[in-house]
């Protein structure tokens, strides 16, 4: 066995994941590699080809490097637990009124578990992924991670659910480097077809980017259910009449099928009533939220109020904010209002560069008491 030991790596068959592969069996790790099969897309039932992360190219396509370099490769199917846990959340999200990021607890509740008890069973010290992110040990001992070098790749946001005990066995290859050095690396490899390779953004279980039709197919009697609610205006005028509310989210703009003769977005879903409420761009905004189902990074528990910056999308470039932790639940407070603040997605606290911890939003509210 290696002196530096013995690693499962993540490998997606894209360039990012490849590439991790390539850097450590190059610094000296005993490297596996696994490819994990999360989604049948044959049962989605969507219009595009298959293609992304699941597909039988991709897992080729890692297969073909793991044997170019020599080392072992094995296909993981996790399709049921993935289903069981990361699909039906996503469809009781919408039917809950929320909006769900499926990514982010499938990052934290799916893969890392798997990896690691795969790798307990390979005899693996560590496992590795392709995330542009950064694991570091505070003085506390705690683990938490930090945005990657590259600021434009980085993808701590979709991070923070990791547990310390997967932290502590996990290894990112690439937080060091940039996505132009990564190709750069590959090119210089010979591994030209990772660099032409596409890359997918895509939910995997949703590859044609469709997720009302998904939520029909998978739940047939939706439609006929929740057809034929009322859109209102944020006092209560009744405006016009909605497909359902499931089929909306908070921030949305394009496909309302209505006119009012000015801009207007979905702010706000009342599943209860089966209404969604629109207003203007100003009127989409709140300075404040609740995040629940924490996990902690950096400090175990926050004793007072702490000033941060928070993220509460992947995309978002972030809000100065204050914390204020109460048990399992954080309350938080924008000094300016944060346009489109979304119940399911997840909220993220930084400290600089590094991920305090972070949770799911379960509600937003301005501090007039709304």
């Amino acid at each position: 066995m290696s002196k530096k030991g013995r690693v499962l790596v993540a490998m997606s068959g894209g360039i990012d994941s490849s590439l991790a592969a390539v850097l450590l069996h190059e610094q000296g790790y005993e490297v596996v590699g696994m490819t994990m099969k999360t989604w049948d897309y044959a049962s989605a039932g969507g219009s595009k080809k298959e293609t992304g992360c699941c597909s039988l190219d991709s897992i080729n396509d890692a297969r073909n490097i793991a044997v170019s370099l020599g080392f072992p490769h094995f296909i993981l199917d996790i399709r049921d637990e993935f289903g069981d846990y990361v699909i039906d959340h996503f469809t009781n999200e919408y039917l809950n009124g929320r909006t769900p990021n499926p990514c982010v607890l499938c990052n934290t509740h799916i893969k890392w578990d798997a990896l690691l008890r795969r790798a307990d069973k390979l005899d693996c010290d560590y496992i590795a992924t392709g995330h542009y992110a950064k694991i570091n040990q505070h003085e506390n001992g705690r683990y938490y991670i930090s945005k990657g070098l590259d600021k434009r790749k980085d993808q701590s946001y979709a991070l923070w659910g990791i547990s310390q005990e997967s932290l502590s066995r996990t290894i990112f290859p690439l937080s060091g480097l940039t996505k132009d050095e990564i190709r750069e690396m590959a090119t210089d490899r010979g591994f030209m077809e990772l660099v032409t390779k596409s890359e997918s953004y895509e939910i995997c279980f949703v590859p044609d980017n469709d997720y009302r039709g998904f939520l029909k197919r998978r739940v047939p009697e939706l439609e006929t259910q929740v057809a034929g609610g009322e859109f209102i205006l944020e006092d209560g005028t009744v405006v016009g009449e909605h497909e359902g509310y499931p089929f909306y989210t908070v921030g949305q703009r394009k496909g309302l099928g209505i006119a009012l003769g000015y801009p207007v977005y979905v702010t706000e879903i009342q599943k209860d009533h089966n209404r969604v409420v629109l207003g203007t761009f100003d009127e989409l905004s709140r300075n404040g939220m609740y995040v629940h189902n924490l996990n902690m990074m950096k400090y175990p528990e926050l004793g007072e109020r702490l000033e941060t910056h928070t993220k509460v999308r992947y995309n978002d470039s972030g809000a100065p904010a204050v914390i204020e932790q109460a048990g399992d639940t954080m309350k938080v407070y924008f000094g300016n209002g944060v346009s489109a603040i979304a119940p399911g997605q997840a909220a993220v606290f930084y400290e600089g560069d590094d991920v305090i911890g972070g949770g799911w939003i379960s509600k937003s509210f301005n501090h007039n008491g709304r």
